[in-house]
């Protein structure tokens, strides 16, 4: 007989395992699953193509991203969190998968990016194979001036919400920016409420969001902009595509 849980973490992790059956878990063999998704680097995957968010790059232009340090969760190939490191910031991209961040690496080394130092005082790309949301011994200190999310928060199950959120509380500098990219509710992704969830033990390949959704979610972060992702077509330098919401909420100063 086991009586384990004693702490939120605790709680956290036996609720990860009502999600260890399905493709789309978080815990167990999720990095294992994710290994095997970009083993084949010419699957037709629209994000793999070696182009940075459209949205990225109009917010960066725009002048409503700025700073020098940046955190690029769930990275994949490294697209965003190389761009960014071209622009001077110094980037950690954090990633489940070993295939994705040797994928990464290899374009890093192939576009004559180098590794920022851990302390972030120079532009470039630390990758990191782990867990963004593991606390114990994580380097991800921050401070951060913009924690960038390209559709890892539409592949987290309802409870690592929580986690999500204490790790911007941690991370994020005051006056600093969350970007994100998710499913749009109608458009692409799971509707199915919460509850029904866990009930399924399954993600059905990613959750869906409402506007309104993401304001509570995000409701101690200002909103900034919140719309569709432009659809960029093929052969476009950015990438696109209108099924999913481009979100920027800025940490406020005090």
């Amino acid at each position: 007989m086991e009586r384990d849980v004693r702490t939120v973490e605790d709680v956290l992790e036996l609720l990860d395992g009502l999600f260890a059956p399905d493709a789309d878990r978080w815990t167990g063999d999720a990095a294992g699953w994710w290994d095997g998704f970009y083993a084949d680097r010419n699957r037709p995957v629209p994000f793999f193509a070696d182009k940075p968010d459209e949205n990225l790059v109009e917010w960066l232009e725009r002048g409503l991203i700025g700073g020098r340090r940046a955190l690029d969760l769930g990275c994949g190939p490294g697209r965003n969190a190389l761009y960014l490191a071209e622009r001077g910031f110094a980037v950690d991209a954090v990633d489940l998968s070993p295939q994705a961040i040797a994928w990464a690496t290899e374009r890093a080394r192939e576009m004559g990016i180098g590794e920022t130092g851990a302390e972030g005082t120079e532009a470039g790309v630390r990758f990191l194979c782990q867990d963004a949301f593991g606390s114990a011994g994580s380097p991800l200190t921050g401070p951060y001036d913009l924690v960038y999310d390209s559709g890892c928060f539409h592949h987290l199950p309802p409870h690592r919400r929580i986690s999500h959120l204490a790790l911007l509380d941690r991370v994020l500098a005051p006056g600093g920016h969350l970007a994100l990219t998710c499913f749009a509710a109608g458009a692409m992704g799971c509707e199915l409420p919460d509850a029904e969830l866990y009930r399924t033990s399954r993600l059905h390949g990613g959750l869906a969001y409402t506007p309104d959704s993401l304001r509570r979610i995000f409701a101690d972060l200002t909103e900034v902009e919140l719309r569709r992702m432009h659809d960029e077509p093929e052969n476009s330098p950015h990438f696109g595509e209108p099924f999913l919401w481009a979100g920027l909420f800025r940490r406020g100063t005090a």
